[in-house]
């Protein structure tokens, strides 16, 4: 397939005037314009288009009235299939604070959905890249909408289990680092998971000595964490002297102001990902949902549990990028937080993220003046424009 005319996101995070040409479900060059030979090759038009990555979303819990944790191949395709149609082609869906056994059969169950998607790659479905554990390791105290019943001491034997249950397919485990035996639990298993601070009351001291220990992520930056105070800055105070430490930010309009949205790209600059965080909901009508077991009520954008705290939320993954654009992040900064970032940091960059010869042929094309998405392209597969939104 050759892509043409189009302003290309490049692996150095600028735009520029090139052909695409893919080879099957690869990247296989990059050319000046008009250099390409045709000779049997689809020709896309991209002109008027920037050519992006594929959207990678490596924090969200639900949409198209499916959850992750429904435990079943059935929402598994739901969720696959909906991410693709709205940009992501690539997915790392976070579970909830579940009992073990449940969690384990939840890994279990990706598993089996991974390997299904290799024996058919042509599906129109985002890849299942990786599992995101956020629980059960959590404070109970910054629990948010997650379910105090089943929080539990980080557990190095438990977190191995996900490991195999999921056959290797956990990438991130989110836990605080300041419940017992958080800190030698990220020390002695670094090298097989990556660890992310989250639901959590450290203070500096602590989340400093988490990430000096080998915790390189920040869950939903700013959001169920103590605040960045002028005296003790926390988890976000820390996260910054951390040069390595990856942040993740929901850029709905609602968790985040736009100040702040502005202020955390100038913070962890090149080491922000955008999550959608999103729940069963996104893509549904206002109305009654659940989150892991726990009911939420959505009304627009808001999703909350009965005493107000936000539940997730309804934004696929794309408006989150957009809404961060119409926030004054720049688009090459924005694209960058949505795609190679994200896959950086679960380990996943080699394949996915970018446009460079031998990645994974997963583009979006989208229109120069509205970026409203025109075009998806996953390998051999190209959704046509009625099925997107």
């Amino acid at each position: 397939m050759l892509i043409r005319n189009g302003l290309v996101f490049t692996g150095e995070g600028k735009f520029a005037q090139l052909d695409v040409v893919t080879d099957g479900d690869l990247i296989g060059a990059l050319l000046p314009p008009g250099t390409a030979d045709t000779t049997n090759q689809t020709v896309v038009d991209a002109t008027g288009c920037y050519v992006i990555p594929g959207l990678t979303d490596i924090h969200f819990h639900g949409c198209d009235g499916f959850d992750f944790c429904d435990d079943s191949l059935e929402a598994c395709e739901h969720l696959a299939s909906f991410e693709l149609q709205h940009g992501v082609t690539s997915i790392c869906p976070a579970t909830m604070t579940l009992s073990a056994d449940k969690l384990r059969s939840i890994c279990q169950t990706a598993a089996a959905f991974r390997d299904k998607q290799h024996l058919n790659p042509a599906l129109e479905q985002a890849d299942l890249i990786g599992v995101h554990m956020e629980g059960p390791f959590i404070s109970p105290a910054k629990k948010g909408a997650q379910n105090e019943a089943f929080i539990q001491k980080p557990d190095r034997t438990l977190v191995r289990r996900f490991l195999s249950d999921s056959k290797g397919l956990v990438k991130l485990i989110s836990l605080a680092p300041e419940r017992d035996g958080a800190i030698a639990c990220i020390a002695e298993c670094k090298d097989e998971v990556a660890f992310s601070i989250a639901h959590t009351e450290a203070n500096y001291a602590t989340a400093m000595a988490a990430l000096q220990a080998g915790a390189n992520h920040v869950t939903h930056t700013f959001n169920a964490m103590p605040p960045f105070h002028h005296r003790d800055s926390g988890v976000i105070g820390a996260a910054f002297d951390q040069a390595d430490c990856f942040a993740e930010l929901i850029c709905d309009g609602i968790h985040i102001s736009a100040p702040v949205v502005r202020a955390a790209f100038r913070l962890f600059a090149g080491r922000i990902i955008l999550i959608s965080d999103s729940m069963r909901a996104a893509g549904k009508p206002d109305g009654t949902y659940t989150l892991g077991g726990l009911e939420v009520t959505v009304h627009g954008q808001y999703a909350t549990l009965a005493n107000g705290t936000l539940a997730g939320s309804v934004t696929p993954l794309y408006e989150c990028m957009r809404t961060a654009v119409s926030m004054g992040i720049p688009l090459e900064d924005a694209v960058t937080a949505a795609t190679i970032t994200p896959c950086r940091s679960i380990g996943m960059d080699g394949q996915y993220g970018s446009l460079e010869p031998g990645k994974k042929a997963h583009l979006l094309l989208l229109d120069q003046q509205t970026l409203d998405i025109r075009q998806i392209i996953k390998g051999s597969v190209q959704l046509p424009l009625s099925a997107l939104h």
